[in-house]
């Protein structure tokens, strides 16, 4: 297994103005880690799809300078539109991402399928109604991914498609050979569910993994520490591999044991310096790795 690195994880210095996207490969490659995973390109606060392929071009020219590999490219999307035309349109959108990954050289996509049960119109509708729709729309995005040489999959993100057995239903919903799933450990914490029992159900069916820590602060202990909620409102705060709640080393093991051999992504969202933060987060999870 090899370890990459989310250039999320960088949003610290990438928001102050102290990096951009095209620095993460040169960064990335003087800790040591060998691969990144890309969020949605921003060569602008709005980029037209042709500012984005662009950008792709010379983040690709990046990474092999510094000999990184580029492993994921990772979207945001919402196959839940509210009507056919809408749906369409967002997936014309996110082959328009497919060609984006494939000019940068990525191995796999990974796109989000839902934002939530309430829709604009202040209708509710449930995640086991919207999945009929959703898996039809990521088939269709990973029928044309496939036409590219490239591997599509959804994660456990956004609170409503994030429990393990709503991932696994999306996964058999969409019941195609080109998509898979994108595991975090992290994530599950999100919905409230144990991380290692989440990994341990869904680990068979992963094309990519993200390594990721909270500290997890139970509803009603308080901490002044920057974090979020989680659905059932208990507190997460991010930190570094190895240093939070989540049993990270355990779900590394799960990994292996179902033969995992591929990239684990570094994804840090700590309140911390990022650059400390990623770099204690690497050496931990390479010990996990090496156990």
């Amino acid at each position: 297994m090899k370890i990459s690195v989310s250039s999320y994880s960088y949003q610290q210095k990438i928001k102050a103005g102290e990096m951009t996207q095209l620095d993460v490969p040169r960064v990335a490659s003087e800790m040591g880690i060998e691969g990144i995973d890309f969020t949605e390109l921003k060569p602008n606060d709005a980029p037209t799809l042709a500012e984005q392929l662009d950008y792709a071009a010379k983040i690709r020219a990046e990474a092999e300078k510094y000999g990184m590999t580029i492993v994921g490219y990772t979207v945001g999307a919402n196959l839940y539109q509210g009507s056919p035309e809408e749906d369409e349109k967002e997936v014309e959108r996110l082959k328009g991402q497919v060609d984006v990954a494939v000019a940068m050289g990525a191995k796999v996509m990974r796109h989000d399928v839902c934002k939530k049960e309430r829709q604009e119109d202040g209708t509710v509708v449930s995640f086991a109604k919207m999945l009929p729709t959703i898996a039809a729309n990521a088939r269709k995005i990973t029928e044309y991914a496939a036409s590219k040489g490239l591997k599509t999959c959804s994660e456990n993100h956004g609170y409503v498609a994030q429990d393990s057995d709503r991932v696994e239903a999306l996964y058999n919903a969409v019941n195609h050979e080109n998509y898979g799933l994108l595991i975090d450990f992290g994530n599950f914490a999100c919905v409230d569910e144990d991380s290692a029992k989440a990994v341990s159900r869904l680990a068979p069916y992963a094309f990519h993994v993200h390594a990721k820590d909270f500290r997890i602060y139970p509803h009603g202990r308080v901490t002044e520490e920057k974090g979020f909620s989680t659905r059932g409102c208990n507190k997460l705060v991010g930190c570094a591999i190895g240093e939070g709640d989540i049993p990270v080393a355990q779900c590394v093991a799960i990994m292996k044991r179902v033969g995992y051999d591929s990239f684990m992504t570094i994804e840090y969202e700590g309140n911390e310096d990022c650059l400390v933060g990623i770099e204690k987060g690497y050496k931990n999870l390479k010990r996990f790795i090496e156990a």
